[in-house]
């Protein structure tokens, strides 16, 4: 089982849609960066733990857990001429985007902001602190138990 931290700008989808989903299960889409796209499509897996970060917004933070409940298949929004994520180049023979499906788990007790991330030296090395911009990003089994007991939710 490996981890992961997915980021959503809240105004976007937040935690709280996620929630609101039948089944608590949402599709995540949308990927259009080549890094991200390669986790999703090539070690995203079923089962695997997902940190929930809020972007983009006046407290950038992880406000929850989620699971993976289906690997990675073809975003079909890439296929969808009326969708803002339609890419004229994607075929279904030769799909260029990715998409999981995650299930809401728990919101924490309290979000965990960036700024707090950054200032624990056991997340000096989280891809969050060194690579912020990635939307798709791996996490380690120790972060992902230090951000739960920070955020006082456990996996």
């Amino acid at each position: 089982m490996n981890f992961w931290l997915f980021k959503s700008e809240p105004d976007e989808y937040s935690i709280h849609d996620l929630a609101a989903e039948r089944g608590h299960t949402g599709r995540w889409d949308g990927i259009r960066n080549y890094q991200a796209r390669n986790f999703l499509r090539d070690q995203v897996q079923e089962g695997d733990g997902v940190l929930f970060y809020h972007s983009a917004c006046k407290v950038p933070a992880i406000v929850g857990t989620a699971e993976v409940v289906r690997a990675a298949y073809p975003d079909p929004a890439q296929f969808d001429p009326e969708s803002k994520y339609f890419d004229p180049k994607a075929s279904g023979d030769q799909p260029r985007w990715y998409c999981v499906d995650i299930r809401w788990q728990s919101n924490f007790a309290r979000p965990v902001p960036l700024a707090e991330i950054k200032q624990n030296p056991g997340l000096a090395e989280m891809v969050l602190v060194k690579q912020g911009r990635l939307s798709i990003q791996p996490v380690t089994a120790t972060e992902w138990k230090t951000i739960a007991r920070l955020g006082q939710a456990a996996r």
